[in-house]
């Protein structure tokens, strides 16, 4: 039987065999972090990738006078600045976690490793790099195609426990609005 962590694994990373979760599965630690703490902070190399088993991360950016916030992480999705994390640059974003959250993380080490565990790896990696970048270009595409007021429904829709959990002025900021419209638009539709 599959845990939750090869679950997750499956989910991102497509069509694996039990065996090979299992053997990737293996790389992950599970972490306790508590509200507050910074997983990477902007400038600083990303050296680590979290699947949220519960709670929530922030992933955001200063930008001149306000924060930006790009993703909320929770349960099963992951965390990471994919652009540092592969190419070992200086993240442009922070990650924090919004109350106690627990995650399962893999560091860079290890997963440069599990090519050598798993021979398909490099294809299945290849597949989630490319569901990554198909769902940014379904965000990019909704922030240039729907009206404030739809975008706000529609992520409503498809993640309702983050409107009761996460502090409202996040979701503003990550759906493109300031919280003064989030708020109009939240009043009309109740």
């Amino acid at each position: 039987m599959q845990n939750e962590l090869e679950y997750y694994i499956k989910t991102y990373f497509g069509v694996i065999q039990s065996e090979e979760l299992q053997k990737i599965s293996t790389f992950f630690e599970l972490q306790e972090i508590p509200k507050g703490t910074f997983l990477l902070k902007e400038g600083n190399i990303c050296n680590s990738m979290s699947f949220v088993q519960s709670g929530f991360l922030r992933m955001f950016a200063q930008a001149e006078e306000k924060e930006v916030t790009q993703w909320i992480s929770n349960k099963g999705y992951f965390a990471t600045d994919l652009a540092s994390f592969n190419f070992q640059n200086n993240s442009r974003w922070s990650i924090q976690a919004i109350e106690d959250t627990v995650v399962y993380t893999i560091y860079k080490e290890n997963y440069n490793k599990i090519g050598q565990v798993v021979p398909l790896w490099h294809e299945l990696e290849k597949l989630f790099l490319i569901k990554c970048f198909t769902m940014l270009e379904d965000r990019v595409f909704k922030h240039l195609s729907l009206k404030a007021e739809d975008r706000y429904q529609l992520f409503f829709e498809e993640n309702p426990e983050l409107f009761n959990q996460v502090p409202l002025q996040y979701i503003a900021s990550m759906l493109g609005m300031s919280p003064e419209t989030f708020s109009r638009i939240r009043k009309k539709i109740k």
